[in-house]
């Protein structure tokens, strides 16, 4: 009987930081931003289904799997992987997915905003792989900063400020639940949202201009 209580005690509260990380983790934000995406440039229903369902089963579905597989092996903590040292491997298949994705967007002619939101993530996943080499900055704010930034690229202005509140929300969160200090927050909506912008003056203008 003490012992049901203990681990009864041991429960974790629910948490409103917990929901917010985890309905807004990078793999979620990462598989909702390719719908209206789908919906718009794709040709016709169909294809936009499977687009989107391509894009998030190399950008979300199997890194995620990846995740679970080595969380169930006790090689990671949690999904979320606090630890620094925890990230490297899931980073690394993440990069090599959107790699792949990316490749297989153009060998099979999808319109040009599906392998330039690929290229964009892949970007931003490869600086902040790059960084968590020696500082860990958070992908929660990279993710949807980025997904607010490329909104505004892709449809309007006005929708990209429509979700700002959801990175003041997801900044929030991370705080509250002590995973990252404000530094690294900040740093990670930096990367998210300077990386597209800084890719846009890069990108010839025909591209641009079929997205």
């Amino acid at each position: 009987m003490t012992s049901q209580k203990s681990r009864m005690m041991q429960l974790p509260k629910f948490s409103w930081a917990r929901v917010v990380s985890d309905l807004l983790s990078p793999p979620v934000v990462w598989a909702v931003l390719v719908v209206p995406v789908a919906v718009r440039f794709a040709d016709t229903p169909l294809k936009a289904l499977f687009w989107a369902l391509l894009y998030s089963l190399f950008i979300s579905i199997i890194p995620v799997s990846f995740i679970a597989w080595m969380v169930a092996k006790g090689k990671i903590g949690d999904i979320h992987m606090k630890e620094r040292r925890e990230r490297f491997r899931p980073m690394l298949v993440t990069i090599i997915c959107t790699s792949l994705v990316w490749w297989l967007l153009r060998r099979f002619d999808a319109p040009p905003a599906f392998p330039l939101l690929a290229l964009m993530t892949l970007v931003q996943m490869t600086f902040i792989a790059l960084i968590t080499l020696v500082w860990q900055i958070s992908m929660h704010m990279m993710s949807i900063a980025g997904a607010a930034v490329i909104t505004g690229i892709m449809f309007s202005t006005g929708s990209a400020m429509a979700m700002i509140p959801l990175v003041m929300l997801v900044g929030a969160a991370r705080l509250r639940l002590k995973r990252h200090t404000p530094a690294q927050v900040i740093a990670g909506t930096i990367v998210g949202a300077f990386v597209p912008m800084l890719m846009i003056g890069l990108i010839p203008t025909s591209i641009l201009q079929a997205v």
